[in-house]
Formats: C-alpha cells, structure tokens, sequence
C-alpha cells in the first residue's frame, strides 16, 4: 500500500471519536535517533501527513488507511512491555488530537515524546518531550519554537545548514540543537560532522536504527 503522490491528494482523517487514532504502527524498539538514541522506548506510528517529503521513508504512513485503536489500547499495550518512553510520531502526527493519547500513556507513568514537523496546532496535549523538525516542503507553525526541547534539523542539501540556523535563532536557549544527515545522502554526514565542529551550539544526530537494521 505504498503511497508516493503529495499527502494534498491523500484521503483526510476519517472522522474519529475523541481519543481514537489511525495508526499505521505501534512497536517496542530502540529510540535511533536524536538526544534519546539507545533509550527502550515504544513507537506509536500515527496515520497521515500533510507535509509530504520527497526523501521520505515511510510514505505509507502519508495516507489514513490504517485501523483505528483508542488511546487507552496504545496506552496498555505501551505499558505492558515495561518501558518508560513512548514516542508519538507519524506520518505528521499534529493531525490528530493527541491530548488524551499523552495522558493515558502518562496515567501509565510513560513519559510522553512527540516528534513533529509543527504543522498543526498542538491543542492541550500535556507531553514530556517535543522534538521539533520542521521541514521546507511546509512551514511550521510559530508555537512550536516556544514548545522544542530538541530542534532536528535534516540536511539533505547543504543549504540545510543555513536554513537550520533560522530556526535555531527562534527557539528556546534550553533547546537541544541538532543535524542529522538525511540518509539516502551519503555525503551529507560530511557535511554535518564538518559543521558542528565549526559550530559547536550543534550536536549531530545519527539514525543509528538503520545501521543497526531494527525498526
């Protein structure tokens, strides 16, 4: 069900009572990537996106075909593995409600994480982490600076990195700032490893999941 057409041609979310979700996936693993990399954590993989990057790889998760599960369901199975980490992710997972999602998994004593491109309003939703990456291919919205504890920036392009630097001027000083090299560019990781030595208010972010072949 691969869809590859710009997530504009996608079918909306179907109407859903509050606190029901498409998801495309939910899953134990390792958080790869960004400032929890190696910490057990358990994926909740939203239907829909509104954002639609070329580079992109999981396309399937553009389009709202995908069960439908309720936030205490995610929440139970979540907690059910012995975790303390969920991570709330997408698609562009600001399409959907997300406030009763975060507090069943933080009834459950899960620390809530969103990663977001910003592109909708975030409502009430109480979360323990925000990562916030937003994209060129849509604007984020403005209350994401003031929200960010991490800001990830993918260079995909070296123009990536001066374009990271407006967005990093916006955010909070307590910010994580952080590039991570757009993984069908190989010569991208060059170029961030040469940047934050030179630019040392920037971490590197490595998908560290692909290399070691897990979801």
């Amino acid at each position: 069900m691969t869809q590859t057409t710009a997530p504009e041609a996608a079918p909306l979310l179907p109407p859903l009572a509050v606190g029901d979700y498409v998801v495309m996936e939910h899953f134990l693993t390792l958080q790869g990537e960004g400032a929890f990399a190696g910490t057990p954590a358990y994926f909740i993989r939203l239907g829909g996106c509104d954002v639609g990057c070329h580079w992109c790889d999981v396309k399937d998760s553009w389009h709202a075909n995908w069960p439908v599960l309720s936030a205490d369901a995610l929440a139970d199975a979540a907690a059910a593995t012995g975790v303390r980490h969920a991570v709330i992710t997408g698609g562009e997972p600001t399409l959907h409600d997300l406030g009763p999602l975060a507090a069943a998994l933080r009834a459950r004593g899960l620390r809530a994480h969103l990663e977001t491109s910003g592109t909708n309003p975030l409502g009430a939703a109480e979360l323990d982490w925000v990562t916030f990456s937003p994209k060129k291919f849509k604007a984020p919205l403005p209350e994401y600076y003031a929200k960010a504890d991490e800001l990830k920036v993918i260079v995909h392009n070296r123009h990536d990195l001066v374009w990271a630097e407006g967005h990093a001027a916006q955010v909070r000083p307590s910010c994580l700032r952080l590039l991570q090299p757009e993984w069908y560019t190989p010569e991208s990781a060059q170029w961030v490893v040469a940047y934050c030595l030179s630019h040392p208010t920037w971490r590197m972010s490595v998908q560290t999941h692909k290399h070691l072949n897990i979801p």
